[in-house]
């Protein structure tokens, strides 16, 4: 955050440093409030009698599935009646279904719950990309891009920190109500954030016009989807299975896997930091395809028979480079985005990608039931891997377009 502060063109404690630094922490703990979950799936699954590869797992796909309802929703409001409002309105909103997962008495009302904090999720990150992106310099949009989107492993570290230092007498329920927190953004929101600019010169008058200019573009919502697909498998491939492969197969402690996943997300931070300097310097397609093609040699590391320091430092790297190519995203997929559309398009199409991608966790667990779990997850990496870059070099690129 001192990047922002520091910079030539964005004044200390400007709208625009305001507007980045609400968007990035929206973002960091509503990526908290859902990888929560994966460190305690097991003690859960437990907890309510169910079956770890067959039930739990389910929950994540639930949650990921829902999320393009969100989008749908508060991109709508977001384009309608402009960002500030609908992001207050989420922040709270998802806040509250965090604890309500918490409270939950059983398995059924616990996937009600995280259905709908799904739908919270998925409305989150399109407005505050919209917002943000709206803001800050073209030219230096890139690094900025990858200060936000790192907000995503931002909130996967500090729920692995929580994860880790909690009294391990504490129960699984206590990150669920940590995960109330988010609510009090929505009051720096409220004083601090003014609205975009961009967003009152590109608005539409009415829903009917709204629809018009959604319908225009759809091939350019189709492409965003196919990529957002592959970078949700990317992501979730890579991610959402990692503490139980630690767990079960390589009988990793709590504290051990606590660590491991407090390095990679390390990782993850400094590598979208610097695909998205990148990106500023060579284009958005360059600089993701790079970072996936690199992936693709992280994995004997990552999930491989080594000792455990190769596979932490495995697990470093391809954070590293699969986190780098999500810090372009922000960017390059605002900037593909027509203004009208702006806080719609980019978010529902990055949750549709999320719904087709969302089964990656359970998926590699029914896969792993004819192998291993590293086996599942080696096949799914290299797959999306290869897949997500031929798809990011065929497609178009509007670097630092000016928005409005």
């Amino acid at each position: 955050m001192l990047i922002i502060c520091s910079s030539p063109h964005l004044k200390p404690r400007s709208d625009a440093s305001y507007a980045l630094i609400a968007s990035f922490l929206g973002w960091t703990l509503d990526a908290f409030d859902f990888f929560v979950l994966v460190f305690v799936l097991s003690k859960a699954a437990a907890d309510f009698g169910v079956s770890l590869k067959d039930r739990m797992t389910l929950a994540i796909t639930v949650t990921l599935a829902f999320r393009p309802i969100g989008a749908l929703i508060f991109g709508l409001l977001a384009d309608r009646y402009g960002r500030r409002r609908p992001m207050m309105a989420n922040l709270v909103f998802f806040s509250i279904m965090e604890v309500g997962s918490g409270l939950a008495p059983n398995f059924a009302t616990f996937m009600v719950c995280r259905a709908l904090f799904g739908i919270g999720m998925g409305g989150e990150w399109g407005v505050g990309a919209a917002l943000s992106m709206e803001k800050v310099p073209p030219r230096w949009r890139g690094i900025f891009s990858g200060l936000l989107q790192q907000g995503y492993p931002c909130g996967y570290l500090l729920a692995a920190c929580c994860f880790r230092f909690l009294p391990s007498d504490w129960s699984w329920r206590s990150l669920f109500y940590i995960g109330g927190l988010p609510a009090l953004l929505a009051v720096f929101v409220r004083y601090k954030v003014k609205e975009s600019d961009v967003w009152r010169r590109n608005k539409a008058e009415t829903w009917s016009g709204l629809a018009r200019a959604i319908a225009r573009h759809w091939k350019i919502f189709l492409y965003l989807t196919v990529l957002m697909t592959m970078m949700n498998f990317a992501s979730h491939g890579t991610q959402d299975l990692y503490p139980s492969f630690l767990e079960q197969e390589r009988h990793f402690t709590k504290a051990e896997i606590g660590n491991t996943a407090i390095i990679y997300n390390l990782g993850a931070l400094l590598g979208g930091v610097c695909f998205g300097l990148l990106s500023d310097r060579f284009g958005r397609r360059r600089s993701m395809a790079l970072a996936l093609l690199l992936s693709i040699g992280m994995i004997p590391m990552w999930c491989g028979v080594w000792g455990n320091g190769l596979l932490v430092l495995g697990a470093f790297l391809i954070q590293f480079t699969v986190q780098g190519a999500w810090g372009v995203i922000p960017a390059h997929i605002t900037e593909l985005s027509p203004g009208a559309v702006r806080g719609f398009l980019p978010g529902f199409a990055y949750q549709c990608g999320v719904l087709i991608a969302g089964n990656a966790a359970h998926f590699e667990a029914e896969l792993s039931k004819h192998g291993t779990y590293s086996s599942a997850m080696e096949v799914t990496a290299f797959t999306v891997f290869c897949a997500g870059a031929l798809v990011i070099i065929l497609g178009p690129e509007r670097k630092a377009a000016e928005f409005g």
